[in-house]
This record gives C-alpha cells, structure tokens and sequence, in this order.
C-alpha cells in the first residue's frame, strides 16, 4: 500500500512539476521581447538626461553662448513632438518593430551627429533627431508590450518602460560626471545597438498582424510568445473577433476619435496624460538643483537622493501595479502629489514672509521628495499603461499619436513656464500644480476604470460600448 501510495503521489506530481516548468517556458519569449523593447525607453532616458551633466563641457569646447545651449536642450521636445505626432502611423504601417527600427536608426543618428560636432547647428540636429526618436519610443515601446503580454503580466511588463527611463536618466546624470560630452554620446549608442539586434530575434505584435489579415504569422507570433506546447486557440479567437467586429467600421482619422463611441477612451487617455504633466513634474524635475538651493538646502545631497527614490519607486511601482491595480496607485500617487506640492509651498511661503526660517528647508526638500516619491508610484507609469490598453486597435494609432502629443506638449508647456511662475510666486506655483493634482484626483475617481486582470479586448469592449 505505501509502495502503492508512492507511486500514485509521483504520478499525480509529475503533471503539476511539467505544467510549473511549462508556464515557465512559455514566459520566456514574453520577457525577451519586453527587454528588447524596453531598450528603447533606456534610449529615451539617455537622450533626456544627457543635457545636464555636459553643459559647461559642451559650451567650453564649441564655444556656445548660452541662447545656444538653451536651443540645444530644448529642441529634444520639439524633436519629441514629431515623434508623437508620426508615431501612430508609423506603428500602423510598419508594424510594432518596424517603428522601433526606425526610431532606433533616428537615435543612432542623432548621437553620432552630436558626437562629431564642431558647432551649433549639427549639434542641434543630432539633439532634433534624438528627440524624434524619444517621441516614437515613448508611444510604441508601451503599446507593443501591452499587446504581447499576457493579462496576468502586463501591467508589471508595461510598467518596465517608465523604470528603464529613470534608469537611463539616472545613468547619463551618474556617468556624465566622470566622460567627456562626446563620450557620453557614444554610449546613448549601446541600447540602440541591443534593441537594433535583438529585433531579429522577438516576434511582431499579434495583434497587429491580425488587423493587417496575416493569419499564419498572427498564429505563428502568439505561439511564439505563449509557448509551442500551449493552447492559444482561445486567446486567438478572442482577438480574431475583436478585430473582425473592428474592421467593419471605417478608419478612423483624428476627427473621429471624437464620435461617440470612442470619445470616453480618448478621454481618458488624453486626460491621463494632462494630469501627468501639468501637475509639475517636468518643471520640478528639471529645476530640482535651483529649487533645493532657493530653499537653502544642498543641491548635490538632494539631487542624488531624489534620483535614487525616483529608481526605487518605480521599481516598487512595477512590481505592485497587477495587484495592487491601475486606479488605486493613481489615487495614492494623486494624493502625495498634493500633499507634496503643499510642503513645497508652505516653505516658500515661510522664506518669502520670513517666518520659521529655520524650517523651511527641510519642508521644501520633503515635499520635494514626497513628489517625486509619489509620481513614481503611480502617476509617472500608470497613465502610460493605461494608455496602451484602452484604444480599440482600429483607432490605436491616431488615438495614441494625440495623447502622446499631448504629453509631450505638456512637458514642453511645463519646463518653459516654470521659472516665469517662480519668479511670479514660488509658493503660488506650487499652490497651482497641486489644485491642477487635485482635479487630477477627481478626474480618476469619475473617469478612469480599472483595467488589471482583463484582456485588451475586454477592456476596450467595456470603456467604447
């Protein structure tokens, strides 16, 4: 009996050890392809930090007055809103790697431009083509993850891309004390290099070679992500429906994402976008140094410890948002938003009328780091999660090209009047940023649906029905 019982617990386990080795297996593909992907967000870090640590190198070198190296730093976002404007199509047409590809060679450009200038005008060029490709990225690395992971994981996998760019950020701030400016371009050519390569070896979007009609390679590419010994008859179904119902419809233009029945997701997709940066944190962002010096505090301490909690955060943010959900991190991130906005204020306040001197420091740098603390855990990945779930595929790319337009547009909005609502009222601009976090608030609470734990099939049957 107990040889008996023995056997019948080998025989019963072995089914549950293949099926733990099986779902393994049929991962792998999925994080390959989102760490080939996310390559392109390391990119996109690496262009937005390279500015800052080179800027008394690079004007020293090419002899720039300073109109010069201010054209040379803001252009990126002008770059960027081409980008988001050609993104959508360029995804549509290309497909997912095809615009990767493209973006990729806009940056390998772009840097090797920047890297053999001998003045203003092909540095400015390089720095336009770098932006160009941060535009593309920041659209397709998203989406592409959000269409080839499976439910359980797409959050956390979507989530990576916003954890790349800090990263990237983060490492051109760090080495860019220590290479020169032109060594420095060179390596924003290392991630553009793994992504280049290792586009050869990931599957397209499935979903997208479904909308196209390619049958055998949507068949093919799913199996690829999920496993060969797995069933995704199912899931392929699932999507080949969708698609079906989708295509009947007429193609959408940029007009007709305001039809009725698309207009609540490009609400929502719009609007998470103009929560994220028109809360602040482009402007906080880049002024971190001169925000922690005007409230008396040391600008090198406080620059390295928000770096170092923006990092963490966002990994933390990643790891949580398929448990914990889309719409309660919001609202968490939401609120620190304002509470950090209002530290802030409440400490200029205090420096401007000269009272409790003593204290507004260490209030100016807490609300500084609960801002940026609490935009990492949610409002800095989460809309761009969101927003590569909630677009039905036939309006994906004029929908997607518009809010991440709007993004960019934001960014640039914020960072150049920053310093002019400073010298306005530094604790009133901080006051703003956190009445425009508080709409923020409300606007998820009313419109904003949570979407961990579905298809993108459901969930955009759900918000454009």
């Amino acid at each position: 009996m107990a040889k008996t019982e023995s056997t019948v617990v080998d025989e019963t386990s072995a089914p549950l050890i293949a099926q733990h080795e099986e779902k393994k297996e049929k991962n792998f593909m999925v994080y390959i392809s989102t760490f080939v992907a996310v390559c392109g967000s390391f990119a996109f870090g690496s262009c937005a930090g390279y500015s800052s640590p080179t800027q008394s190198a690079i004007r020293e070198d090419l002899n720039l007055s300073l109109a010069e190296y201010s054209l040379f730093g803001s252009i990126l976002t002008f770059g960027a809103m081409i980008g988001a404007i050609a993104s959508g199509p360029m995804a549509d047409f290309f497909g997912r790697k095809g615009a990767l590809r493209i973006s990729t060679a806009f940056c390998t450009a772009g840097w090797l431009a920047i890297y053999f200038a001998q003045g203003p005008l092909p540095l400015d060029i390089g720095r336009l083509a770098t932006g160009f490709g941060m535009g593309v990225f920041s659209y397709v690395v998203p989406v592409f993850i959000a269409e080839i992971a499976p439910k359980n994981l797409r959050g956390a996998l979507t989530a990576a891309n916003q954890l790349m760019i800090c990263a990237g950020v983060s490492v051109a701030f760090i080495i860019g004390t220590m290479l020169a400016w032109r060594t420095l371009a060179l390596t924003g050519l290392i991630p553009c290099a793994v992504l280049l390569v290792g586009l050869f070896f990931i599957p397209e979007s499935p979903r997208w070679l479904a909308k196209i009609g390619k049958q055998k390679e949507f068949e093919a590419a799913l199996r690829k992500l999920r496993g060969k010994d797995v069933d995704v008859s199912e899931e392929a179904d699932e999507i080949q429906d969708y698609i079906e119902t989708l295509q009947r419809l007429p193609k959408a233009k940029l007009f007709d994402l305001f039809q009725r029945r698309y207009l609540r997701s490009v609400t929502i997709g719009v609007g998470l976008m103009v929560c994220q940066q028109f809360g602040g944190i482009n402007g906080i962002c880049f002024y971190t140094s001169s925000i922690f010096e005007s409230a008396g505090f040391p600008a090198d301490i406080g620059t390295i410890i928000y770096a170092i909690i923006q990092v963490v955060v966002t990994a933390l943010n990643a790891l949580f948002v398929d448990k914990a959900g889309r719409k309660p991190l919001l609202l968490v991130s939401g609120t620190g938003l304002v509470m950090g906005c209002l530290l802030a204020a409440l400490s200029f306040y205090m420096k401007t009328y000269e009272i409790g001197l003593e204290a507004a420091p260490a209030l100016a740098v807490t609300g500084i780091l609960l801002y940026i603390a609490s935009f990492s855990a949610g409002m800095g990945a989460v809309p761009w999660i969101i927003m590569s779930e909630i677009f039905p595929i036939n309006i994906k790319g004029a929908a997607g090209s518009l809010a991440t337009l709007v993004n960019w547009f934001g960014a640039w909005g914020v960072s150049f009047t920053f310093n002019f609502l400073l010298s306005w009222s530094s604790y009133g601009t901080f006051l703003v940023y956190a009445a425009i976090n508080l709409a923020g608030i409300v606007f998820v609470i009313t419109m904003v649906p949570e979407t961990k734990g579905r298809t993108l099939e459901q969930i955009q049957a759900a918000i454009n029905n």
